[in-house]
């Protein structure tokens, strides 16, 4: 088998070739021209409609566009499919029709020949290829940022070989660059009560920030290590172990079974399946509750060893974080929920949503009331699951002017996955009961968290100041009322956006005003310019320079009032 890794070792022509081939190919990666590549793209792909804001009506015309964005997104690369997933977790900005089509956007691609792989191997491994006895050239995957290979480390271990593929932080980088000029233009176009509530270069910054991490597989390697250290207390549960990792490439545990729904039906018993799906959901919840997520918990990500039985879950390149407050307040809305509470569960959700000055509570409220009230006590398999009710929270949320905190639609949908993988391992069981099981771990944790030792250390340094410094600030209050200086000082402010606006509207009546004068002045001086004691012709010209300047600056005032909207 020594042979086998021998006969894919490069030599030194050929690896100056393929580093010339590559040097060549960055070159040609360049804001512009992926700005002509993407411009070219979205024309072919009958997109071009979309920047005369041409938007379809009707749920089968979004169909439709969600098809051919897709198209177009799969053709552009992997920047453009991960843009895709953000357009699918955030469900409260376009129709379903829309995100269902993306939602079938697959990170699959066709993979790269296996020599440009051997050399990212023999420059990130410090024995290169010797590190394997053998390595099978046929990819395991081919995403669209790496490919996983079969491999045998020196010391027989069977192992799996991630290796991130040659350009592919280079054209992230660039294309993000474009994206994000994209998205501050149209942040400005947006009105008002839209702008207020959604931050497009925000929202872009944080999901490409953790999809970034995934072009560096020494952060996989920490999340896979942060997720063994959980999956420990869980006896059906594994995390593959890693061997080694490099910026470029992962070299982990080879899980020898079956993708999670492709396992045969009688390989486990009921019971079996459901101590699974219990230890599935808990470890769930314990990574929630710790303020992380796994992005995407789907049943691609989750292996049934056919050894040991266990189930395996891989793939921690997707990892995020949320305000653990955030959190609290999720999990205590849904404890109102089971309980037939909707107005305390409308009450607690809102301590997740920011309000705007455009957000009207008392209306948010009452829809956010009369949404819980249709997710008490739903069966195994409705459509109303938690997941779902989150996700509609998010779009109230949203239509009611409310900021959205980072992260939280990356957090439904892992939710969500996760409740979906639940139901199909185990249908008899409804995943409310198995997260009711859960309680005492949710609350024990908020216990630690509200009573800990950093907790109550800051709660005794801040109460400590307090009392110091009474006394004194006491008396210079009592010396400002005796030497009659007791002032209060109330200074209003406007908010960014209404003094933008404001800005805007002087600016556009003093041009107005200034266009109105000039248009005045020279039909005056055209109209008895003649009669005037001074040159005719110079009146005359003053008169056409005054009447031509006021109709241009009226021109240019009327495009940046339907540009603007304002």
């Amino acid at each position: 088998m020594v042979d086998s890794v021998r006969r894919y070792r490069l030599s030194e022509e050929e690896r100056r070739r393929l580093k010339r081939e590559l040097e060549a190919k960055a070159k040609a990666i360049t804001p512009r021209a992926r700005m002509r590549t993407v411009v070219s793209t979205m024309a072919r792909y009958g997109l071009s409609q979309l920047l005369a804001g041409g938007l379809p009506r009707s749920e089968e015309g979004w169909r439709a566009l969600g098809r051919r964005v897709k198209q177009a997104f799969q053709e552009l690369g992997p920047t453009y499919i991960k843009l895709g997933q953000v357009l699918v977790t955030r469900q409260e900005l376009f129709p379903d029709p829309f995100t269902d089509e993306l939602k079938t956007l697959l990170d699959e691609v066709p993979p790269m020949p296996f020599p440009y792989i051997a050399l990212v191997l023999e420059e990130e491994l410090p024995e290169g290829l010797e590190t394997f006895n053998w390595i099978d050239p046929q990819p395991l995957a081919s995403a669209s940022v790496a490919q996983v290979y079969r491999a045998e480390l020196r010391d027989g271990r069977a192992c799996a070989v991630k290796v991130v593929r040659p350009l592919v932080d280079l054209l992230f980088q660039t294309d993000i660059g474009v994206i994000k000029r994209i998205a501050s233009r149209v942040q400005r176009l947006l009105p008002p009560p839209i702008a207020a509530s959604l931050d497009l270069p925000g929202i872009l910054e944080d999901y490409y920030s953790s999809a970034l991490s995934e072009l560096d597989m020494r952060l996989e390697a920490r999340n896979t290590e942060e997720g063994r250290r959980m999956a420990e207390e869980f006896a059906t549960l594994a995390v593959p172990e890693v061997y080694l990792a490099t910026q470029r490439v992962l070299v982990m545990e080879f899980v020898d079974g079956w993708n999670l729904k492709d396992f045969p039906v009688d390989f486990f018993t009921f019971e079996e399946r459901l101590e699974i799906m219990l230890d599935l959901a808990h470890i769930y919840i314990k990574t929630f509750l710790e303020g992380l997520y796994h992005a995407d918990p789907h049943g691609g990500n989750l292996m049934i060893h056919r050894h040991n039985r266990k189930c395996y879950i891989i793939d921690w390149g997707m990892m995020g974080r949320m305000d653990a407050t955030h959190i609290e307040a999720i999990f205590r809305t849904l404890l109102h929920v089971r309980s037939g509470q909707a107005k305390d569960a409308a009450e607690t959700i809102m301590e997740v949503y920011e309000p705007t000055a455009f957000t009207d509570r008392g209306r948010l409220r009452d829809q956010l009331r009369a949404l819980g009230i249709h997710y008490v006590n739903t069966e195994q398999g409705s459509l109303r699951n938690w997941g779902d009710f989150l996700i509609r929270s998010i779009k109230i949320a949203f239509q009611n002017h409310c900021r959205i905190p980072s992260g939280l639609a990356l957090w439904a949908k892992g939710w969500s996955a996760a409740e979906g993988t639940a139901r199909w391992l185990c249908p008899e069981i409804s995943f409310h009961h198995v997260v009711e099981s859960a309680d005492i771990r949710i609350i024990e944790s908020w216990l630690k968290r509200r009573f800990n030792y950093r907790t109550n250390a800051s709660f005794l340094a801040e109460g400590l100041e307090f009392l110091a410094t009474f006394p004194r600030r006491v008396k210079e209050v009592l010396e400002n009322l005796a030497w009659n200086e007791f002032r209060l000082v109330l200074e209003g402010r406007l908010a960014h956006d209404q003094e933008r606006l404001m800005s805007r509207l002087v600016n556009r009546l003093s041009l107005g005003m200034l266009a109105s004068g000039l248009f005045l002045g020279g039909s005056i001086l055209l109209a008895f310019g003649g009669d005037s004691p001074h040159d005719p012709f110079i009146m005359r010209l003053a008169g056409q320079v005054g009447l031509w300047g006021g109709l241009i600056l009226s021109g240019y005032l009327a495009y940046r009032v339907v540009r603007q909207r304002i």
